[in-house]
């Protein structure tokens, strides 16, 4: 049904030099160790992020331009060299971080290209993919999300962990439900996988009824041995669970990447991306 019921597959944290990466690490080796994972760092190498120059020969006299040429070519080389070394020294502070703080083991793999084509090349052999709420050239200020983050999840159909900016252990998580086929396959992948199995759960509906299949779900849940708190309360979804995440201690929150109400021109459902913004814990996104 999905990949986090797979008894194969490993989980993949990418990598960027943002304020992320040591957090992306550390979730991803939390899941790998609930999951019994293998664990890999991937950093992507993205030309288009490379600050190379255009080519601006065209209005140049021959000679001017065959010189031009040249040295753009070495330009790029001497950019590409410097992108791989940065590259090559990430992977190993992250994988020497782990195996120090949290005794994890991670193979490194440094790829060329776009981050979300090398994830569809793996997604094969992959159970989960963590990345940050924000990558290297995000507006902090303006609480915009990494474009990453918005084309992996738009992309992938495998889950994805969208890591806080610092790692914290988890004790409790909380579904957020509402009724959509989405949700009811978050419950059904959840109860069935060994990540976040014996953590006490809340299962919070927001909105004026009752969602349909929000008593199974929690049956579902406590016939695999969780712990299940069930609340349906008045509101809007982005504020509500935003709120009752912070009031609530909730160390991880669980949602579907679309809701009832998916928007094709929207890289998420709009709920899920405002909530992914107001909350500061990490976020699972299912589909």
């Amino acid at each position: 049904m999905t990949s986090l019921i797979k008894t194969d597959g490993r989980v993949v944290a990418a990598l960027d030099p943002s304020s992320y990466a040591y957090s992306v690490g550390e979730h991803a080796a939390w899941a790998a160790g609930r999951l019994g994972a293998p664990l890999t760092l991937l950093h992507a190498m993205d030309r288009d992020l490379s600050g190379s120059s255009g080519d601006l020969s065209g209005n140049l006299a021959l000679g001017d331009r065959e010189v031009l040429l040249e040295q753009l070519a070495t330009a790029d080389a001497e950019r590409s060299k410097v992108a791989q070394a940065r590259g090559r020294e990430l992977l190993d502070i992250s994988r020497e971080r782990l195996l120090s703080q949290a005794d994890t083991e991670a193979e490194c793999r440094l790829r060329h290209g776009a981050l979300v084509d090398n994830l569809l090349d793996i997604e094969d052999e992959v159970r989960l993919f963590v990345i940050g709420k924000r990558g290297e050239h995000a507006d902090l200020a303006k609480g915009h999300l990494g474009s990453n983050l918005e084309r992996v999840v738009r992309a992938v159909h495998r889950p994805v962990l969208v890591a806080a900016r610092a790692f914290k252990p988890i004790r409790r998580f909380m579904i957020a439900f509402d009724g959509s086929a989405t949700t009811r396959k978050c419950v059904e992948m959840v109860a069935a996988s060994p990540l976040l199995a014996g953590l006490p759960c809340r299962l919070l509906a927001v909105g004026d009824t009752t969602p349909d299949g929000l008593r199974d779900a929690a049956a579902q849940l406590e016939a695999r041995g969780f712990e299940v708190q069930v609340d349906v309360l008045p509101g809007s979804p982005e504020t509500v669970i935003a709120t009752q995440v912070a009031e609530q201690a909730i160390d991880l929150l669980v949602m579907g990447a679309y809701g009832h109400a998916r928007i094709r021109q929207l890289i998420v459902g709009s709920t899920t991306t405002q909530v992914i913004r107001n909350c500061t814990i990490p976020v699972l996104l299912l589909r």
